[in-house]
């Protein structure tokens, strides 16, 4: 059975002084994890900044729920999205429970029930102020605080990075509950391979700006096949040719 496509991005492009995005398509669907792997500067930022429309692209189209939302200001777009990307500092002096009721005056979909149970999942207190909080504290806070809204396009930009497996374990699980029980669409960027094995049903290779191959993640993990490997191979393929 066809699943319902969430997003669709259509030889999106973007020029910087020193780096071009070029033409970069992809379809995101509902209940599926997508992960794009590629090394630093790769795009994936880029890409994820576009879709979010934090930048504007200077051609190409992008398709949320069968509506072109490229120059879209509207506010029940950005409600149906959420990010996480690394941990910040931001509201260093703020009690969790604060943050929280800041975020929660943006958006009207906002479930304190699900907060509530995600909060309790990951170990948090809303006592705590983010200072205190280690780095993986806070990007489960910062998860918490973008499923909480229930959107219904999940954008993670290298959250993992730099934290333990233990942790790391308890955020795949998270994503991967929330997938299937909400039929969202989540796009996951990581240099850590081994989360992609385990959480991503389909793969984006991205190198130079360029999207390199796509692929289901089962057709290299079920011939044995490692991520970064492949990824190492198609790098050195495009290098000879």
């Amino acid at each position: 059975m066809e699943r319902k496509k969430v997003l669709e991005v259509n030889d999106l492009s973007k020029r910087y002084d020193n780096f071009l995005l070029s033409d970069v398509s992809f379809a995101l669907e509902e209940g599926r994890i997508v992960g794009m792997i590629g090394p630093n500067g790769a795009g994936k930022s880029t890409t994820m900044k576009l879709i979010l429309g934090i930048i504007k692209p200077d051609q190409g189209n992008i398709i949320f729920q069968g509506d072109n939302r490229l120059f879209d200001d509207c506010k029940a777009y950005k409600e149906k999205i959420g990010y996480v990307g690394e941990a910040t500092d931001f509201f260093s002096k703020c009690k969790l429970s604060g943050i929280k009721n800041f975020y929660k005056s943006f958006y009207r979909t906002w479930d304190d029930h699900y907060y509530a149970m995600v909060l309790e999942r990951l170990q948090l207190s809303e006592t705590y102020k983010m200072e205190e909080l280690s780095k993986g504290m806070r990007v489960k806070f910062s998860l918490c605080l973008a499923l909480s809204h229930k959107p219904e396009l999940l954008l993670m930009d290298e959250p993992t990075s730099g934290l333990d497996p233990l942790i790391r374990n308890d955020i795949l699980a998270i994503l991967r509950d929330y997938a299937k029980d909400h039929h969202a669409s989540i796009m996951f960027s990581s240099h850590i391979t081994e989360d992609m094995e385990k959480i991503a049903d389909k793969l984006l290779f991205i190198y130079k700006g360029k999207i390199i191959d796509k692929r289901a993640t089962e057709e290299l993990t079920g011939k044995g096949i490692a991520i970064d490997v492949h990824l190492e191979n198609l790098i050195k393929g495009g290098a000879r040719s």
